[in-house]
């Protein structure tokens, strides 16, 4: 099994970093704020679907999708954001970690759109129920919420999703080479279990238990 060891011209500094890749812009780093203003504000609004990364007591780091309509957070203010927590696979990984060290950054991403937004800063996981009561969907409330305390937040260029052609044209749902999700969990798994069968609880999944 390879290693890191493998690679033998690491860049171990960041006065390395800076010499090989230079140094950010006036814009770049005057961009970068520490709450959220209007034009923010108005992205998470519009945005269903954003990254969640946190990391435990351990180092070990975790990013978990998060999507919901209209928007996948809750601006309460220029400081503050609400996320539900929806019905998932009960790892909680997220949520291990933020109740471990508080920390989070996320990316929204709004379909279509190359530019995204970044939003770091503190975290808890929250039990109050009228801010609960706000998240209901389908007339069910999510048991549990994170709350996020802004400290920096700036939004991202596009090149990224322009280099990934990732909104250009609309890929098929199955490509080549690629095993439906069924196959790919039975084949880590080992269990015994049809892929036709799993798929089918998969898909029953899905449409019984998003909210």
């Amino acid at each position: 099994m390879m290693s890191l060891d493998q690679f033998k011209h690491r860049v171990d500094s960041v006065d390395e970093l800076e010499t090989l890749i230079g140094s950010p812009s006036e814009l770049v780093i005057r961009k970068q704020l520490s709450e959220l203003d209007r034009h923010m504000r108005a992205f998470i609004t519009e945005s269903p679907f954003a990254l969640l990364g946190t990391y435990g007591h351990d180092g070990r780091c975790d990013v978990s999708p998060r999507g919901d309509l209209p928007a996948v957070a809750q601006v309460l203010d220029s400081k503050t954001l609400i996320l539900a927590e929806r019905p998932g696979n009960r790892r909680a990984d997220s949520l291990q970690n933020i109740i471990e060290n508080g920390r989070v950054g996320l990316l929204f991403v709004i379909p279509g759109l190359g530019e995204t937004l970044r939003v770091n800063g503190s975290a808890c996981v929250i039990r109050d129920e009228e801010v609960l009561a706000s998240l209901a969907v389908q007339g069910r409330r999510p048991v549990l919420g994170i709350a996020v305390e802004v400290e920096e937040c700036y939004l991202q260029c596009a090149k990224a999703l322009i280099r990934s052609k990732l909104w250009e044209p609309p890929q098929p749902l199955k490509t080549p080479g690629l095993a439906c999700f069924a196959e790919i969990l039975i084949d880590q798994t080992k269990i015994d279990e049809s892929v036709e069968s799993l798929d089918q609880q998969i898909q029953q999944s899905y449409a019984d238990r998003l909210y």
